[in-house]
């Protein structure tokens, strides 16, 4: 189970506002960086989305130490990567698109594998794709994200 995650931004204030809405939760400001925030689910499970300037890292320490959150100013990253999550909200599939065409973010809705089960992509500042799934979509999901189907598709 995945309790938070972090994704760059380069309005981390704006981002966390707007996951936030679509949670239904709040966003609040957050360290390690001076203007890093956090938008919070306010679910059972302390759900979080850490949202950092897109110009700094974290690194690991030497040793037994913990992480180092580390700026540079000349650090850019690239406008797309292969990191995506999949996050449940409450909210109908067309009200999450329309926080996307709000934003001026891409939000469309799209069907996984051979008709699996259906997400929103949501382009977070049109650079980091988060894939909302509604009440109805997280029903596909689970039916079709058992051990089973991964171990028949991992021996295919």
């Amino acid at each position: 189970m995945i309790f938070h995650a972090s994704i760059p931004a380069h309005d981390p204030k704006h981002v966390a506002q707007v996951l936030a809405e679509l949670w239904d939760g709040f966003a609040a400001p957050f360290s390690p960086f001076p203007d890093a925030w956090m938008a919070v689910a306010g679910d059972d499970r302390g759900s979080i989305i850490e949202v950092y300037p897109s110009d700094k890292v974290i690194t690991p320490g030497g040793g037994h130490e913990e992480s180092v959150s580390y700026g540079a100013d000349t650090l850019k990253r690239p406008q797309y990567s292969a990191f995506h999550m999949a996050i449940a909200t409450k909210l109908s599939a067309e009200d999450v698109i329309a926080i996307g065409a709000r934003e001026g973010w891409r939000a469309v809705r799209c069907t996984r594998g051979d008709n699996f089960f259906h997400v929103i992509e949501f382009w977070i500042e049109n650079s980091t794709m988060l894939e909302f799934l509604t009440p109805e979509m997280q029903a596909e999901y689970l039916a079709f994200a058992t051990p089973e189907n991964f171990k028949a598709m991992a021996a295919a």
